[in-house]
């Protein structure tokens, strides 16, 4: 007979995941906004919404995930850099639409429940979420072992945002004329990192721990650099200058992702060198052998945001990027589509 067997027994610590409730309690009152009622702990996180300055809200919602970035985290034993880029997916993709975001929710799942792994993602994910000044008001942490490996993990991430209906940023009032300003990345953010690591670690045989000088650092160093936030520069811009259209750089690069808030009746005309590539682009193309056409679909090659904007605006867009600090290029233009099929033409 089989001897009375527990949740434990099979793997699952539900005291552990209890306890973890109070750390992440801790981080998220570092993240705070008005509006968020209650606790972390709760079957449902609570947000009370003033619409006081709105006169038709749009709530706008995004959720991703890090990808097989989380390997190279695994591999460095280093965990605290990763929730920011798990933010960074989400609240990209909300600021884009013209939205602030509002708040945050997480879903963790591992194989086994580390507490001190897991306390370092949720206060990569406060940090996030400072920057992107949202709050972190809810999440959920699920043990599952057989499922995962015991020293792996997988994320996603919620994030919702509030915007005007009147000042939504689609790229309908895109035209001919206007400008493309690029706002440079931090390096690879969060996409590609399956080419990432078959280049380094099956072709070079590189470790995490290599030194690259072409990189002038680690090799784990460079590849966990964490994804840029641009929701408070790109709020800062929308105070009082315009734009007419936002693109997040994320899978599929700039050629993907900047047809898709363009009317049909235009084209972009990107000018190559017109900003600066980080290193690692050039290392990881030149090491795999990769063509520009599969470098330009796959990674942001320093450029995280694209908006476009009215020529007569960009001189004042730029040079308040510079006054923030920021570095942003004049990377192109709109022109008149006539009987091109395709959307992009690099120049």
């Amino acid at each position: 007979m089989v001897d009375s067997l527990t949740y434990a027994d099979s793997g699952v610590n539900i005291n552990k995941a209890n306890q973890l409730v109070d750390i992440i309690k801790k981080i998220a009152k570092d993240t705070p906004r008005s509006g968020v009622m209650g606790e972390i702990g709760g079957f449902g996180g609570l947000f009370s919404l003033n619409v006081a300055d709105y006169e038709r809200p749009v709530l706008v919602s995004s959720t991703d995930g890090v990808g097989t970035k989380l390997k190279v985290a695994f591999m460095l034993d280093k965990h605290d850099t990763v929730g920011i880029d798990l933010v960074a997916m989400c609240v990209n993709d909300v600021v884009v639409q013209g939205a602030k975001p509002l708040f945050f929710l997480d879903y963790l799942a591992m194989g086994k429940l580390k507490t001190n792994i897991v306390a370092e993602i949720i206060k990569g994910i406060g940090v996030g979420c400072q920057q992107a000044n949202c709050a972190l008001i809810g999440g959920e942490t699920a043990e599952m072992p057989g499922f995962y490996n015991p020293n792996e993990y997988d994320l996603a991430g919620f994030s919702v945002g509030i915007v005007d209906n009147s000042k939504i940023v689609d790229g309908s009032e895109i035209h001919v004329g206007n400008k493309l300003i690029g706002i440079v990345s931090s390096g690879l953010h969060s996409n590609g990192f399956s080419l990432v690591r078959k280049i380094c670690f099956d072709i070079l045989k590189l470790n995490v721990d290599s030194y690259v000088p072409e990189l002038g650092k680690t090799l784990g160093e460079e590849l966990l650099t964490p994804t840029r936030i641009y929701s408070e520069m790109i709020h800062c811009i929308l105070k009082d200058l315009p734009i007419l259209g936002l693109a997040h750089i994320t899978g599929g690069g700039i050629v993907d992702n900047t047809v898709r808030i363009i009317p049909n009746a235009c084209k972009v005309l990107i000018r190559r060198g017109s900003w600066d590539i980080p290193p690692i682009f050039n290392f990881l193309q030149q090491a795999g052998n990769v063509s520009e056409t599969e470098m330009l679909r796959t990674f942001n090659n320093g450029i995280g945001m694209i908006a476009v904007v009215p020529e007569k605006a960009a001189q004042d867009i730029l040079e308040r990027l510079t006054a923030m600090n920021e570095k942003a290029f004049v990377i192109g233009e709109i022109v008149e589509r006539k009987n091109s099929t395709t959307q992009i033409e690099w120049i």
